[in-house]
């Protein structure tokens, strides 16, 4: 893909597509194109996560294991981002992520990102509106899923 391709493939993320251009073509220029068969894995579970990658071609699986059972918890297709809050903060990959068919991801480096917060302080504005609207829906989601396991159990015979 092209830079401008690149460009483009970063708009459609939902954290970044509100950013300038010319921080688009920074991350674009800087970021790491890794190239993933199928059924490779691009991080397991537990490694320590110090970049986000954004899927421009294929799919990616994000699988925990519990025992010996996988399970799916996410499919990643072209414009998703994996790993946002390794962006942000060093913590722990919490799933495994692994190519279902032949795949192209941009990794992007939180180095990168933690300069361009520091440099561009108005990215830094936008991007801690763009999280705080997230957690805000993420938070009323929670609440009507509470509610909805609230009436759930008052429907169960009690033993």
């Amino acid at each position: 893909m092209s830079l401008d391709g690149d460009i483009a493939l970063l708009k459609r993320v939902p954290l970044l597509g509100d950013l300038p251009t010319e921080q688009l073509r920074l991350i674009a220029f800087s970021a790491v194109r890794l190239d993933l068969l199928a059924g490779q894995v691009l991080f397991r579970a537990g490694d320590a996560a110090m970049s986000g990658y954004v899927v421009s071609s294929g799919t990616l699986e994000l699988s925990v294991r519990d025992g010996e059972r996988k399970d799916i918890v996410a499919t990643c297709e072209a414009g998703s981002l994996i790993g946002e809050i390794a962006l942000f903060v060093e913590n722990k990959r919490p799933a495994t992520a692994t190519a279902t068919v032949p795949s192209q991801v941009l990794e992007i480096d939180r180095k990168l990102i933690t300069r361009m917060l520091n440099e561009y302080p108005q990215i830094a504005v936008r991007l801690r509106a763009t999280l705080a609207d997230r957690l805000s829906a993420t938070v009323s989601e929670l609440g009507r899923v509470r509610d909805a396991l609230q009436r759930i159990e008052r429907l169960q015979p009690r033993r």
